[in-house]
């Protein structure tokens, strides 16, 4: 098979060393009323804990857990709605996986990070905005040594569709952008950074398809390389489908993500996604 070859990488998850030796899957768990999949939603602790126990049944490698919709004309909810979401929704999952499982919160304020880290005891913080839209972020997450991960876009969700202009080529110069920002977080003490390229966000559809095709230029970066395609507008557009008709196209576009190299599939389904990393897998040995 003509593929990238697959470099591990380790995260300190508060002392414990784990290594990234093969793609993870991670579930998206989204803890709102308007998430653009509406078949993500859950919205109080029985669909969120049925959710969580279907996604690790299934293979999730980590739960990531959203409270505030970051789509296109999304309301943003406030800080403390979005913890109070939050409380629910971790408390829900480690009642029922437990605590083993590694959890992450999608958030872009400093704040509800660190309470999800010290009160909650999420393992990972992911933030849409790679630090733009909170300047304590950065510094935050430095102090709570967590791993973070950093996705490039441009402007705010309500924002990003009138920031598609590059001056160049859109693969290189997110790229420069990305080093930069994860430049910074190394300098501030943070060690553990993953690199997701923000498929969607401030991208045409033409844009993304570049970055996918230029994706083993993202580990020139040397860190952990997220994909999140699932069920976006980038497959819909060109299908002419529903996001709810979106998941062959998902697919498709995350065994191309592992094929390049990709460390982490955030999705929206994970056998799907865990069945089309084991046939990789079988297919890489034979």
């Amino acid at each position: 098979m003509n593929n990238c070859s697959f470099k591990k990488y380790s995260l300190n998850l508060h002392g414990r060393l784990v290594e990234i030796d093969r793609p993870w899957v991670m579930g998206i768990i989204n803890a709102t009323p308007d998430s653009f999949f509406s078949g993500s939603r859950t919205m109080d602790s029985e669909s969120v804990a049925e959710r969580a126990k279907a996604m690790v049944l299934e293979g999730a490698d980590i739960l990531d857990i959203g409270a505030c919709s970051t789509r296109p004309g999304a309301e943003v909810v406030t800080p403390e709605e979005e913890i109070n979401r939050l409380n629910v929704a971790v408390k829900a999952i480690k009642t029922a996986v437990g605590n083993d499982v590694i959890l992450s919160v999608d958030t872009f304020r400093a704040g509800v990070a660190r309470h999800c880290v010290e009160e909650l005891g999420v393992d990972i913080i992911n933030d849409i905005s790679g630090g733009d839209l909170d300047p304590e972020m950065n510094s935050v997450v430095a102090q709570l040594q967590v791993p973070y991960i950093v996705m490039h876009t441009r402007g705010t969700p309500a924002t990003m569709k009138q920031f598609t202009d590059y001056d160049g080529d859109v693969a290189a110069i997110v790229l420069e952008e990305l080093a930069h920002k994860i430049d910074t977080l190394h300098q501030l003490g943070v060690n553990d950074v993953i690199a997701d390229p923000g498929f969607g966000f401030a991208k045409t559809v033409e844009q993304n398809y570049r970055l996918l095709a230029c994706l083993e230029s993202f580990h020139a970066l040397e860190v952990p390389v997220l994909v999140g395609v699932s069920r976006k507008s980038m497959i819909q557009k060109v299908l002419n489908c529903t996001a709810q008709e979106a998941l062959n196209g998902t697919t498709v576009l995350n065994t191309i993500a592992m094929m390049k190299g990709a460390h982490i599939l955030r999705v929206h389904d994970v056998k799907a996604a865990v069945e089309a990393r084991k046939l990789i897998g079988v297919a890489r040995n034979s």
